[in-house]
């Protein structure tokens, strides 16, 4: 490699064993939650979701469907908040409770639309559970029922979360550090 060239790393933010510690915890609470329901709809948005909503449903001791959404936003040429469906639900909603599963809400224009979506689509309830919020990129207001960790507004990768498609399967979060000198990536 060039002397100079820098192609950037990966710090790690969380930990996988805190990873799995709060899935834990955010599956007791939903289980609590969920005790009574027969209903319930587990939708993962894809594909950032995989990982969280995977690890999250091992948990899980209460009966529960999966599906899930992809979504894109569009091009540069069309205002924040436009959001496209690229693959829709295939179970039917109505009269179900919903648990929207998200690796990271940061603005929360696509998530607003999806929850929209699902209550226009008459869910019995709708909830969401994120496992990272944002909350210093939010535009609009999401409200987050189960939420994995707070996080200031940085660029993490790992654990479904990626750049340009890469580092989705790291066990771990981290911050992309894009100007750091290419090293180990696990510090």
């Amino acid at each position: 490699m060039p002397e100079g060239k820098r192609n950037g790393h990966v710090r790690t933010l969380i930990p996988h064993d805190e990873l799995q510690r709060r899935i834990t915890e955010l599956a007791v609470e939903i289980d609590r939650d969920y005790a009574a329901s027969d209903r319930l709809i587990a939708v993962g948005v894809l594909k950032g979701s995989v990982f969280f909503l995977v690890d999250l449903l091992k948990h899980l001791t209460v009966p529960v469907e999966i599906d899930f959404f992809q979504t894109s936003s569009y091009g540069n040429s069309t205002s924040p908040g436009e959001v496209r469906i690229k693959k829709d639900i295939d179970i039917s909603v109505r009269g179900k409770d919903v648990l929207l599963i998200e690796d990271i809400v940061d603005t929360g224009f696509t998530l607003a639309t999806i929850l929209d979506l699902l209550r226009f689509r008459k869910a019995r309830s709708v909830r969401l559970c994120a496992l990272l919020d944002k909350s210093g990129a939010r535009e609009i207001d999401v409200p987050i029922d189960y939420r994995g960790f707070e996080i200031e507004n940085l660029f993490v990768v790992g654990y479904g979360l990626d750049f340009n498609e890469k580092f989705r399967n790291l066990p771990y979060i981290g911050v992309w550090e894009p100007d750091a000198p290419l090293g180990d990536e696990s510090k």
